[in-house]
């Protein structure tokens, strides 16, 4: 087996590992370790705020032994329930070869629904469960930063006034230095990640020898019996209960980075036992005080753990937990972006790969700007983080609970699971997650239409740019003449030149527009003409041996198609170096490639509606060039223009 199938092999089983026993030993620790660092950040850092706003925030809660345990309780189980459960047991096992995410998940089934006439109820789902994303990707680095700055208040409380300035200079920070990626300040990630954890995990082990009560919260019956005493108000609390699971579908999404083992190992080893012990501890605290005592310590619980002279290195380590917190959920919007351009969902943006070795590690310029934007507008807007609070959770909870939708088609369709069993199993997680979801539907005035707004914005974009794209593609095959007449009547019509031409087609059949306006204004013919199809498969690796399809049209004619997967670099010049079956080698050199530019004009019988044939027009003018996206020598590139009705 070559190096590069190894590596993909690797790949496939969720991170590139050394040879041998992969995902055994040290090198599953190893992985473990820095999943700690990169992938818990956003979870890990909800004890910030979670526990207080259940109490503090738009619809507060009596502070006394039943309320206390009961919102524990709550905690725990959600905790169990949708993370351990749902997400890290069985939603992990539904990788796409090693990658995660809901429209990872969406590629896998669509193998199986293609010939089905759902095929499109999984497809929606999966664009509607990433455009929720986007408005989460805004929501978090804006509330986890500002909830760590505001612990400066907890210091000193005429520090106040600094916590705007300071969280807003950080966020800046923050995007400033996206453009050079995570591989230098990435090995600082994970012992940060480690202290914190067992700091929050001591800090709440403490107030737990002091109070342990607090563990009768272990026992379901106190969740209940807070529904039976508050009914409605305790569904509502909800709403503050889940901002303690936020981050589970980051979980998921991010599994192709360390692989399923490894996160497994990190979550009931480490992480999760350290989140329990901090919940319990603040609600251990609480108990633990006097009426006036936990009126107080209720604004700010996460701190108040601290002896005095430590809250400050509390406040500096929560910050920087934050800011790594922040940087994964970033990290995972130039990765969900990048999945969404290769399956067709977005149109081409600039990407730069940030590191030489992992081809994950990417920075999307137009994505980190649009996010700092809207980032530093909430900071300013909402101003606190119980404010934020109040805006964050319906964008989790909507794409948990389609995940939950994209989990019970994949037993029946795929994992063939038993109805009586499956059934069951699924009505707890849609409950659970239907729960969240309506509860946090209280919160849309106060502040929740943000992410419902970028969420319905992402999706109309992501939509529109589909469809119209699927309606020029049809066009472009109706006209298109087949390749096999064309060489039969262009070698006498042209003449022939040195060198290779090689023309870009989105479709594997037909003549390229551009082949056939070359013929039309140049007269000419290359020695060896190329039409060349990129095709992004549904997977997220395409072995090599399977990367390159050639036909030979006769002639010096010749049909090549290049199949990338959805998580690979589509790099044109670097594959063609190892097609063999065209003749001789590609040198760059001697190689000119041409480019069709489409310009859209308005027809007589529109197939979109006005308006979005407007915005995908806009789209697609300012859609980078194929010249970036595959690659290309900007020296070798000629563009030939032609416009089309759609």
């Amino acid at each position: 087996m070559s190096e590069e199938s190894a590596t993909s092999n690797r790949k496939r089983n969720g991170a590139v590992q050394p040879h041998g026993s992969r995902q055994q030993g040290s090198a599953v620790v190893k992985l473990a370790a820095g999943a700690v660092g990169i992938v818990f950040g956003d979870i890990g850092t909800s004890p910030l705020y979670a526990f207080r706003e259940t109490f503090v925030g738009h619809h507060p809660l009596e502070l006394d032994k039943l309320h206390v345990l009961g919102v524990v309780s709550l905690i725990f189980w959600s905790m169990t329930l949708v993370v351990s459960i749902q997400y890290v047991t069985i939603l992990m096992r539904a990788d796409n070869k090693g990658q995660g995410g809901s429209l990872a998940l969406v590629a896998k089934l669509l193998a199986a629904l293609r010939r089905s006439k759902f095929g499109w109820v999984a497809i929606l789902l999966g664009v509607l469960s990433t455009s929720l994303f986007y408005g989460d990707s805004m929501i978090t680095p804006a509330i986890s930063v500002l909830s760590a700055v505001e612990g400066l208040t907890v210091v000193q409380a005429g520090l106040q006034p600094m916590v705007l300035p300071i969280a807003v200079g950080l966020l800046v920070v923050l995007f400033m230095i996206q453009s050079r990626g995570t591989a230098k300040i990435g090995m600082f990630f994970a012992p940060i990640m480690f202290v914190y954890f067992t700091v929050i995990a001591t800090l709440g082990l403490i107030q737990i020898f002091q109070t342990p009560e607090i563990l009768y919260a272990l026992n379901p019956w106190y969740a209940v019996q807070f529904f039976i005493t508050d009914g409605f108000k305790a569904f509502l609390a909800l709403g503050s209960v889940v901002l303690a699971v936020t981050g589970s579908a980051a979980l998921f999404a991010d599994m192709g980075h360390f692989g399923r083992k490894p996160m497994r190992m990190a979550w009931f080893g480490f992480v999760m036992p350290a989140l329990l012990c901090n919940y319990f501890g603040q609600g251990a605290m609480i108990i633990g005080l006097d009426a006036e005592g936990a009126k107080a310590a209720i604004q700010n619980p996460f701190f108040l753990l601290a002896p005095e002279m430590l809250r400050l290195p509390l406040v500096i380590l929560a910050t920087m937990a934050t800011f790594i917190a922040s940087q994964a959920v970033i990290s995972g919007a130039f990765s969900v972006t990048h999945q969404a351009i290769q399956l067709g969902f977005i149109p081409r943006l600039t990407i730069k790969h940030t590191s030489a070795s992992e081809a994950g590690q990417i920075y999307i310029p137009f994505v980190n700007w649009t996010i700092m934007i809207a980032v530093i507008i909430l900071v300013l807007t909402f101003q606190s983080s119980s404010n934020l609070a109040s805006a964050y959770g319906i964008a989790v909870t909507g794409a948990m609970l389609i995940d939950t939708c994209l989990l019970a088609v994949l037993v029946f369709t795929l994992w063939k699971w038993k109805w009586w069993y499956a059934v069951p199993i699924l009505a707890i997680f849609f409950i659970v997650d239907g729960a969240y979801f309506a509860a946090n539907l209280s919160k849309v005035p106060d502040g929740g239409w943000f992410p419902l707004m970028v969420g319905a914005f992402a999706f109309l974009l992501l939509t529109t740019w589909a469809k119209g794209r699927k309606i020029m593609r049809e066009h472009m095959a109706e006209s298109a003449m087949p390749i096999e007449i064309f060489t039969k009547s262009a070698v006498n019509s042209a003449t022939r030149v040195p060198g290779t031409a090689i023309f870009m087609a989105s479709s594997s059949v037909g003549v390229p527009s551009a082949l056939l306006h070359n013929i039309k204004h140049n007269k000419i013919i290359h020695e060896r003409v190329v039409v060349l199809t990129v095709n992004i498969e549904d997977v997220p690796y395409v072995e090599p041996e399977n990367r390159i399809h050639v036909k030979d049209l006769g002639q010096g004619f010749y049909r090549l198609v290049l199949n990338f997967g959805f998580m690979q670099e589509t790099d044109v010049p670097a594959t063609l170096k190892k097609v063999t079956e065209c003749g001789m080698e590609f040198n760059m050199m001697t190689t000119s490639f041409f480019l069709s530019r489409q310009t859209l004009l308005p027809s007589e019988k529109p197939e979109m509606m006005v308006w979005r044939e407007k915005v995908f027009a806009w789209m697609l003018r300012n859609a980078a060039t194929a010249m970036e996206f595959f690659k290309l020598p900007s020296n070798r590139v000629v563009e030939l223009g032609s416009q089309m009705e759609i």
